[in-house]
């Protein structure tokens, strides 16, 4: 069995982590950790003023991916001590993480991705839109989303 555990690092992702580490798994079982970072150029389309503020975006760039792959590399560190019989890889994907996770989990093959709902209300999601429902409504596997 694949599955694909999607992180951002955030306080919510830790309680997902933990929940999802504590389970006891059949052998054989490969997890893939993923985190997408949304880079400055994907936030801010418009370009710097006479150049100045390319160093800016570059280092906003720097600064995500960092924060990405910290996130996965804590997460594969926390499933390996907690469950040492699972095979996990991580991938760190510059992207939106809507469609980072759904490219992913099919390039991966993945059974199952687990996500988290951050549990925003109908105002925050008709603004932001929802990374979860988007899986879930997107997903060509099952869908696990784990609230807090």
């Amino acid at each position: 069995m694949k599955i694909l555990l999607a992180t951002d690092g955030s306080a919510h992702s830790k309680i997902v982590l933990a929940s999802f580490a504590g389970r006891p798994f059949p052998p054989n079982i490969e997890v893939l950790i993923v985190s997408a970072f949304e880079g400055a150029a994907l936030i801010m389309s418009a370009p710097a003023p006479m150049g100045g503020l390319a160093g800016y975006y570059e280092e906003a760039d720097a600064i995500s991916r960092q924060l990405a792959e910290d996130a996965v590399k804590d997460a594969a560190k926390f499933l390996g001590e907690k469950n040492s019989s699972l095979s996990v890889t991580i991938a760190v994907i510059k992207g939106s993480p809507k469609s980072v996770i759904l490219e992913e989990a099919e390039k991966f093959g993945a059974d199952l991705i687990v996500v988290g709902s951050h549990g925003g209300g109908a105002v925050e999601r008709f603004l932001l839109g929802s990374v979860s429902q988007a899986v879930a409504l997107h997903a060509k596997c099952s869908v696990e989303i784990v609230r807090n």
